[in-house]
């Protein structure tokens, strides 16, 4: 049956009406065929929650789009690359003059677009990835976005996230595709359900499980991977491209 809708790799569009200025949450390689698809302006910055290829290898397209594009990253080492998130970006891109890449701590805000932006530390081993926090400091207005995580987000992290508006969650399977994972499922409700998938991700019961802990006035399950069954791909909270929400 046709639905009219599609779901492209991760990247999220946040407009400020105020200053009339947009931030862009990854640069997912569908970036350049998310913009064309949708009435939204470019980004005057960008932030980049982790390395891997999903979240990052569309910033390619910079060279073609902006004279000039700041993207913040997180500045502590990952012992796994011995780089950090700031520094792969760097490296990688230092061809487009374009970009301008920003190092910036976990925990620290940084004003840009004119939110108050925040890096938090998540759970999606081997890599160091973060979650972030977008509040806008007139209206009070709050998004949290959970990264790619498994379920164990730090504490001081939860804390960061909490009271959102919106929570943006990853939530790649429904818990009940645990059994086909080779390591199956961790982090057990207290009904058995699984709340992550694997090691990195959360399950969707896990994505809306973690609103509830973080008293989030509405939670949608992003990251959802192909493996959904057909009758549940799009059914509500799972999010599909071009939802709009004005917080």
């Amino acid at each position: 049956m046709a639905r009219g809708v599609e779901r492209t790799r991760f990247s999220v569009h946040v407009h400020n009406p105020r200053t009339g200025e947009s931030l862009l949450v990854d640069a997912s390689p569908d970036f350049r065929y998310q913009f064309l698809h949708n009435d939204v302006a470019l980004p005057d910055a960008a932030i980049i929650s982790h390395i891997h290829f999903d979240h990052l290898d569309g910033l390619g397209n910079a060279y073609r789009l902006f004279d000039d594009l700041a993207v913040y990253a997180a500045d502590e080492t990952d012992p796994a690359t011995d780089e950090s998130v700031a520094g792969t970006v760097s490296r990688k891109y230092d061809y487009l003059d374009a970009v301008t890449v920003h190092p910036t701590a976990p925990f620290e805000t940084v004003r840009t677009c004119g939110f108050d932006v925040t890096l938090v530390p998540v759970d999606h081993p081997p890599l160091v990835c973060y979650g972030l926090v977008v509040e806008d400091p007139e209206t009070g207005a709050k998004l949290s976005l959970s990264g790619d995580t498994s379920y164990d987000l730090p504490e001081r992290s939860r804390e960061a996230l909490a009271d959102p508006d919106l929570l943006l969650a990853d939530g790649i399977v429904p818990a009940s595709l645990c059994e086909h994972h080779p390591l199956g499922g961790r982090h057990e409700a207290p009904d058995g359900t699984f709340r992550t998938f694997g090691t990195k991700h959360m399950t969707r019961e896990g994505a809306l499980a973690l609103g509830d802990d973080l008293d989030a006035t509405e939670t949608r399950v992003v990251h959802a991977a192909h493996f959904y069954p057909a009758d549940e791909a799009f059914e509500d909270p799972i999010a599909v491209d071009g939802e709009y929400y004005e917080l």
